[in-house]
């Protein structure tokens, strides 16, 4: 299993966020920047954060981005389901009806992945973003934040 870029930068994003103290307010560029990622794959993810509720996006000259939740109220494995299409783990868990294998009715093999699935999800729904910044003062340093 292998989790998308958007994903990845949808944490990355939530991260950088949680870095700022006080609700200062992030901008693009910044994180573009701290993370070398275009611009405009983070527009995209921004705005699907916002909709989502996790951040919250202020316009005008003065604006940015910011949290809209405290990282504690972020659960890992909530993110990670909101942003992933789907967990598709073979063609088999595709209900679509395009299934083309002719072990489906009798597989086990199946199960056990779904069983590995939602033991994936288990350990990632123990966590916050809170828990994935607490070594705050390092990936300030790596990412240029200035506090």
């Amino acid at each position: 299993m292998k989790l998308t870029s958007y994903t990845d930068y949808s944490l990355r994003v939530l991260m950088f966020l949680s870095l700022r103290r006080d609700d200062k307010l992030s901008n693009i560029n910044e994180i573009s920047e701290a993370y070398n990622i275009k611009r405009n794959h983070l527009t995209k993810i921004i705005h699907e954060l916002g909709r989502l509720g996790y951040v919250e996006t202020v316009r005008g000259r003065n604006g940015g981005v910011r949290l809209k939740k405290a990282p504690e109220e972020i659960n890992i494995g909530e993110i990670v389901r909101r942003t992933e299409e789907d967990f598709y783990l073979l063609d088999c868990f595709d209900s679509n009806g395009m299934n083309t294998c002719v072990l489906t009715p009798v597989c086990r093999f199946k199960s056990m992945l779904n069983e590995a699935l939602n033991a994936f999800f288990k350990v990632l729904d123990q966590y916050t973003l809170d828990d994935i910044t607490s070594n705050r003062s390092q990936l300030l340093s790596l990412l240029q934040i200035q506090e």
